[in-house]
């Protein structure tokens, strides 16, 4: 094993071990003038969390409760005002040069919306190899085009050999969410921030999109954060469910402790208005 363990590939990291540490995060942004001074919104507010490779931690809330910059800042995407992020123990400071290229191979994330994500004038086998070789994991073209394939495979496009020619705007939502995560596998990272994942699709194909996370999670051994605002979803997939509102943390633990005995009365607002989440399937 290597002596840099952001180095090594997730599937050689023991199940359950802390690759990625948020601890006491802060992130303020500027708001409205009010006089001669301008108001400053607290969007993160002291929030702390661990991802463990081979498990799923849930990210709940509504909207503008700060979960989806929480998810920005891990990416390294948004500066924190305040805390600290640590990479297998590290502390990490690094936004730009090799440290920065190094953290975002080992992090990854994929965003709400997979077609503004993509870059409609490319085609998808441009996507992929160009993600190879970002971080550096293809030698040549054959190699490149090799992996590319098996990056299809891997998220379920098959035959592969038909999608790697198409552009963004030939594939369903759906699909163009499946290259999005394929894009974030050529990197071979430990850690996987999906946000709101499946928000944008339809109803129908949402089950099939959160089964092939929790697939990618077991094979990959991916730390996984999936931040979404749906408690049932949350409880069927994750291991672990921190609900967030207005910036904080108010409620953690197991996920099926956090949503069949929720203790905070935001929690419990957020259940009334879900669909019953025991009709849901729970994740083995």
């Amino acid at each position: 094993m290597s002596d840099n363990p952001a180095a090594i590939a997730a599937a050689e990291i023991p199940p359950g071990t802390v690759v990625l540490e948020a601890r006491d995060i802060v992130k303020d942004f500027r708001g409205k003038r009010e006089g001669l001074r301008r108001k400053r919104m607290r969007a993160v507010d002291h929030v702390s969390l661990q991802l463990r490779t081979g498990r799923v931690t849930a990210l709940v809330g509504q909207s503008g409760s700060g979960k989806s910059t929480m998810g920005r800042i891990l990416a390294q995407l948004i500066v924190p005002t305040g805390g600290e992020l640590l990479l297998h123990g590290e502390p990490i400071a690094a936004t730009r040069g090799r440290k920065y290229i190094n953290y975002t191979s080992t992090v990854q994330m994929t965003l709400q919306d997979p077609f503004a994500s993509l870059n409609p004038v490319h085609r998808i086998s441009y996507v992929l190899k160009r993600a190879l070789r970002i971080h550096g994991h293809a030698t040549n073209e054959d190699d490149a085009q090799e992996q590319a394939l098996e990056l299809l495979r891997k998220v379920e496009l098959t035959p592969a050999e038909r999608y790697l020619h198409r552009f963004p705007h030939e594939l369903s939502g759906g699909e163009r969410q499946r290259i999005s995560f394929a894009r974030a596998l050529a990197a071979q990272p430990q850690v996987l921030l999906a946000d709101e994942p499946v928000s944008m699709l339809d109803v129908t194909i949402r089950k099939e999109m959160l089964d092939l996370l929790d697939n990618l999670r077991r094979t990959e051994n991916l730390a996984i954060l999936y931040i979404t605002h749906d408690l049932g979803s949350a409880r069927a997939y994750s291991d672990e469910t921190l609900v967030m509102y207005h910036g904080q943390v108010v409620e953690r633990g197991p996920s099926a402790e956090v949503i069949d005995n929720p203790q905070h009365e935001y929690t419990q607002r957020l259940l009334a208005a879900a669909p019953d989440p025991s009709r849901r399937r729970h994740r083995a």
